[in-house]
């Protein structure tokens, strides 16, 4: 492709000249249309280099960083961003500015010696509102002169009358509107001090800082002549219009983040259950904001007889997709941990689940483990995730070795199920590999880092666990969202434990009464026994009902009186209104009225219901 050298009649050439002049040894260098070829070039490999720079990012403060970087020294001393406030919504509504703020300035102090920026206002009709909307960029005009008539109103309406009095005669300057595809998004203004001999530095570059250009094709020393010529504002007015569209691209890519953080963070739990015998923390970092969605969860289910199921999970990837499903495989692992199958049970549904979703480019790895407080053990299943880290009640921490097992998706692969003992005063972290794994450390020497950040912690809280092992993350070196789940062991007592198998007979009801009172009265709970025995009566009288195995009954003593009620039927029971002249159906309303919490669970093998009363 030629260039069209020759400008129109009347116009700017396309390629403006260049600021200094040619270099020593080349003075016969050939023209087209009195424009020197090597300064045609050089000026159009600045304009390329500057575009490429301002586009190169999705970040906004880095997007503005780059603008400034490429027009300051070489084209301005100075250059000040001002963007609407708050920043538009540019796809939804692009309205009109009614506010400015200083987003970005290199150079200089403009607008900031007071202190933060407070931000200012457009005028419908003022001098800022009709260079923010009109054709054509503002000046350039040099202060001093007959000619700066027409930006002395921007400028004060800008900075103040003060402000503007103490930018020195002679100063340059020139705005230019920055549109975005739909909007008007802020306004760019370019100074030059006096050429050298025409005065003291003004106050609009006093202290500018390192006045060296960092880009490696700048067009010229802007101490070469104190104003804007034709060419500089031609270029100038080319890559403010590049800037314009680089920030609503900024802003569109920022918006499309946000709502994709949002849509993953409300498919995660906003607080944990906090079941007897344990203790919960969890922590989710998102990526760096350069980077996509990820799909890692994590959650807690509350089982039967006080027990908790604890996952973490990560999809693999980064996208919208990831995140989607990520959402339903943590829905099926909440369902399934519910029916309170083995945690390699429920991983093999869930890669069943996964294989008819149809995304076998996604696969997940998964972590499931199920904690017992009354018994004090730990089982695990792993689905080629990263292992968890045990902290025993001696400080000691391990990595747990498991059976990895294939990621989610997969299809065709056994899980194995691992028990574990889990003392009171010990601790599991569960946790993603974006924890030990960045962008310039492998995975095994994070999971050796975490584990001795561990074992060196006296602390073994969930929270001080969360803490401590999100210090292993080296500053400014992570790219993937993080998810940890902590959970500090407590268990309860066995003194504060009974439990029974009861034959599903007529006389089971009755025999149930007596336990629960005698197991009342030894524990001094007596102001109890009479509310607790009419409720197991009812609850023991159902299930005798429909049962064809061995009633079991729990009662289970924390800050709660717990009792469960279970049997082998998958029937959950219903309230219902009964008649006056019903003589069945008032059991569950008995329940409801007396019990301060009440529910029933659908198992693998039958279901359970349970009741809870408070202690005084």
């Amino acid at each position: 492709m030629r260039d069209q050298l020759k400008p129109d009649t009347g116009q700017p050439p396309a390629v403006p000249p260049q600021r200094r002049p040619p270099p020593a040894g080349d003075p016969d260098a050939p023209e087209e249309a009195g424009i020197p070829t090597w300064r045609v070039a050089e000026r159009l490999a600045y304009l390329d280099a500057a575009t490429r720079r301002i586009n190169s990012a999705l970040d906004l403060a880095t997007t503005l960083r780059n603008l400034c970087r490429v027009l300051v020294p070489a084209l301005a001393d100075a250059a000040v961003v001002h963007l609407r406030e708050p920043l538009p919504d540019v796809e939804r509504d692009p309205g009109h500015p009614t506010h400015l703020r200083i987003h970005h300035s290199h150079g200089t102090r403009l607008g900031r010696r007071a202190g933060v920026d407070t931000g200012t206002a457009v005028a419908p009709d003022g001098a800022l509102a009709r260079a923010l909307l009109g054709p054509a960029p503002v000046g350039p005009a040099v202060l001093g002169t007959r000619g700066d008539a027409g930006i002395r109103p921007l400028l004060r309406e800008l900075y103040g009358a003060r402000t503007l009095g103490r930018l020195g005669a002679g100063t340059s300057v020139l705005a230019l509107p920055l549109r975005g595809r739909q909007a008007v998004l802020g306004l760019l203004v370019l100074i030059r001090r006096p050429a050298k001999g025409a005065g003291a530095p003004s106050e609009a570059t006093g202290d500018a800082g390192d006045r060296t250009s960092d880009h490696p094709t700048a067009t010229a020393d802007a101490t070469a002549t104190g104003r804007f010529d034709t060419a500089d504002t031609a270029t100038a007015s080319h890559l403010a219009t590049q800037a314009g569209l680089a920030v609503d691209t900024a802003l569109r890519y920022s918006r499309e983040w946000e709502i994709a953080d949002e849509l993953q963070r409300s498919m995660l739990p906003t607080h944990l259950p906090q079941p007897h015998g344990v203790r919960l923390a969890h922590r989710y970092l998102p990526g760096e904001r350069g980077a996509q969605v990820g799909g890692d969860w994590y959650d807690a289910v509350p089982l039967p007889g006080n027990r908790v199921a604890l996952i973490v999970g990560d999809v693999m990837g980064h996208s919208l997709t990831s995140a989607a499903i990520m959402g339903q495989l943590r829905t099926s692992a909440q369902t399934l941990a519910a029916l309170d199958l083995p945690p390699h049970e429920v991983l093999y549904h869930l890669d069943e689940q996964a294989q008819r979703l149809g995304r076998e480019q996604h696969l997940a790895t998964c972590v499931y483990a199920v904690y017992d407080p009354i018994a004090n053990r730990v089982v695990l299943a792993n689905a080629g995730h990263v292992p968890p880290v045990m902290v025993q009640p001696d400080g000691r921490a391990e990595l747990l070795d498991l059976p990895s097992g294939a990621p989610i998706g997969v299809g065709g692969v056994d899980f194995a199920s691992v028990e574990l003992p889990a003392p009171p005063g010990s601790a599991l972290l569960l946790f993603t590999d974006g924890l030990v794994e960045t962008r310039r450390r492998p995975i095994s020497t994070g999971l050796e880092l975490l584990r001795a950040r561990l074992a060196a912690s006296h602390r073994h809280s969930p929270e001080h666990l969360c803490q401590d092992a999100l210090r292993i993350l080296p500053p400014g070196d992570r790219g993937d969202d993080i998810a940890l789940l902590a959970a500090s062991f407590d268990g309860i007592p066995a003194e504060d434990v009974a439990h029974w198998y009861l034959q599903p007979r007529h006389e089971t009801p009755g025999r149930a009464r007596r336990l629960a009172a005698h197991t009342l009265r030894r524990w001094g709970l007596e102001h109890l026994t009479e509310s607790t025995e009419l409720m197991v009566s009812e609850l023991v009288t159902n299930a005798v009902q429909h049962a064809t195995r061995p009633v079991t009954l729990s009662l289970v003593r924390t800050s709660r009186l717990r009792c469960e009620v279970g049997d082998d039927s998958p029937l959950l029971p219903r309230r219902r209104r009964a008649a006056p002249d019903d003589e069945r159906g008032r059991g569950l309303q008995i329940v409801a009225r007396c019990a301060d919490r009440w529910g029933a669970t659908r198992l693998g093998t039958g279901k359970v219901v349970w009741f809870e009363q408070r202690l005084s």
